[in-house]
């Protein structure tokens, strides 16, 4: 998996305008959780769309920017979480087992 660090909030300023050309995933991730480091694992041992680009957010180090991504695209702050971010706007969400690289794609 090509994981892109997301650790600047104007990062997030421009995921929203390159999701006008691709889609833009990103995945907040706590390293303190089990659950998170599983969803982790499983999307590294997927293969990667070569279609969307995925952003990786170690939210226990950069809380502000897992907070501004929040309010951004307006959903209730989770980890681990997914973000599926197409046309500036976050058109898919999830969350903790849920979380799946099939699910990821259906939603193109």
């Amino acid at each position: 998996m090509n994981w892109i660090d997301l650790v600047d909030i104007d990062q997030i300023k421009k995921i929203q305008e390159a999701s006008f050309i691709n889609p833009q995933l990103i995945f907040k991730h706590s390293t303190r959780c089990s659950i998170s480091v599983m969803a982790k694992s499983r999307l590294d041992r997927s293969e990667q769309p070569t279609d969307i680009t995925f952003h990786y957010l170690d939210l226990l180090s950069y809380r502000p920017v897992s907070n501004f991504v929040a309010d951004s695209f307006q959903v209730h702050h989770e980890s681990p979480q997914v973000l599926l971010i197409r046309n500036g706007e976050c058109i898919y969400e999830e969350t903790h087992n849920a979380i799946s690289m099939e699910d990821i794609i259906a939603q193109l």
